[in-house]
C-alpha cells in the first residue's frame, strides 16, 4: 500500500504539467485509503514543479533497484 511520503512512479503522461510516464514523485496526501493521491514532483534542486491529484492507476510504488533518470522539463 502506498503511504504519505512514499516515492511513486508516474504510469501515464501528463503533458499539461510537463510530466511524463516514469517521472518520480512523492506522495504528500493519500485520498480515501488509496483511491487517489496528491503527488509532488520536484526538480533536483528541490523546486516544486507540480503538485497533482492522481488516481491509483496513474502511479505505482517505486521499486527496489530502480534508478532515477534525469531529463529537462518540457511544458506543452
Amino acid at each position: 500500500m502506498i503511504k504519505e511520503l512514499d516515492d511513486v512512479v508516474l504510469s501515464v503522461d501528463l503533458p499539461e504539467k510537463g510530466m511524463t510516464k516514469g517521472d518520480l514523485g512523492t506522495v504528500v496526501l493519500v485520498h480515501e485509503g488509496g483511491v487517489g493521491y496528491e503527488v509532488e514532483f520536484t526538480a533536483l534542486d528541490g523546486e516544486t514543479l507540480a503538485v497533482v491529484t492522481l488516481s491509483a492507476h496513474q502511479v505505482r510504488p517505486a521499486r527496489h533497484q530502480e534508478i532515477a533518470h534525469v531529463r529537462d522539463l518540457v511544458l506543452a
